[in-house]
């Protein structure tokens, strides 16, 4: 029985882990999800987060939660210390969505941009899978598939999750930040488009026209891994790929209208041994 003013089971639940498809982890995880209300709605972000990768989980929700309707529930994945005295918590942001996932990062870029409205400790007492008390390696499935299913039924109000924590309690991992000199631009790779090699900043796209930047002007970008220079390259500033030949550079902005950088019907990563996250910064400037 749904209790009232909560959240309907038309709610999505959303998974998001690095366990791969190979074997029955996410089966196991949608299966829990199912038993707790066989009406739930339960889609898939992706599984295929480099394993043990928290700040890749971290940019896989920034990207793609606020696609989804207010109340959807992220259930989320990432853990390499599981069983350990790291919390599992579900995060409210501002915007009213629901991130039920171990306190280690992955958190960062959404309280960052979304806020943080109110975070909470999952009591294991109440919100854990009968008779997974002696499982201590998948908190996915006994943990948070659980809560997250309770809480998209409706079952649990946020408020039954657990105890409340402090707002500022969220664990974020530090990265370098969008910032604009009077001539050039700072920032990161946080991610690689995977499928094609595309090289995405977190530089966004209002930055880059302050800097006077216009369609076919020349970029130049420096990439640096723990400071230290290990690519430079110019090319023009265009709209789309096909503004330049096949197999030519080119700098763009990409779908959440940050700049990037891509080989039309190539891959800049790969031709370059270019990484993302953390480690990786780049400035950008007018050659």
């Amino acid at each position: 029985m749904l209790l009232a003013g909560v959240a309907s089971a038309r709610t999505p639940l959303v998974l998001m882990t690095d366990f791969g498809l190979k074997d029955g982890a996410v089966s196991a995880m949608r299966g829990v999800a199912y038993g707790v209300d066989p009406q739930l709605n339960v889609s898939d972000l992706t599984h295929e987060v480099p394993e043990y990768d928290i700040w890749v989980g971290a940019y896989r929700l920034y990207q793609t939660a606020n696609y989804w309707p207010q109340g959807t529930v992220f259930v989320s994945v990432v853990d390499p210390g599981v069983g350990t005295e790291r919390k599992s918590v579900v995060m409210k942001t501002k915007d009213g969505r629901y991130f039920v996932n171990p306190n280690n990062g992955l958190l960062t870029l959404i309280a960052e941009r979304d806020g943080v409205a109110e975070l909470r400790q999952i009591d294991e007492k109440t919100n854990r899978l009968s008779g997974s008390g002696e499982s201590y390696t998948f908190h996915g499935r006994d943990v948070y598939a659980y809560t997250g299913a309770r809480l998209a039924s409706g079952m649990i109000r946020f408020e039954e999750v657990g105890p409340a924590l402090p707002l500022d309690s969220v664990v974020r991992i530090p990265y370098q930040k969008a910032e604009r000199s009077s001539a050039s631009l700072k920032g990161m790779i946080p991610v690689l488009d995977v499928q094609y090699g595309n090289v995405w900043t977190n530089i966004p796209k209002a930055m880059v026209e302050q800097l006077g930047v216009k369609q076919h002007d020349k970029l130049r970008i420096r990439v640096y891994k723990q400071g230290k220079l290990v690519h430079e390259a110019t090319a023009p500033y265009e709209n789309t790929f096909g503004d330049v030949p096949e197999g030519q550079p080119l700098f763009y902005i990409n779908s959440l209208l940050n700049l990037s950088i891509a080989i039309n019907m190539g891959n800049y990563a790969s031709t370059y041994k270019l990484e993302s996250g953390p480690d990786w910064s780049v400035e950008i400037s007018k050659p």
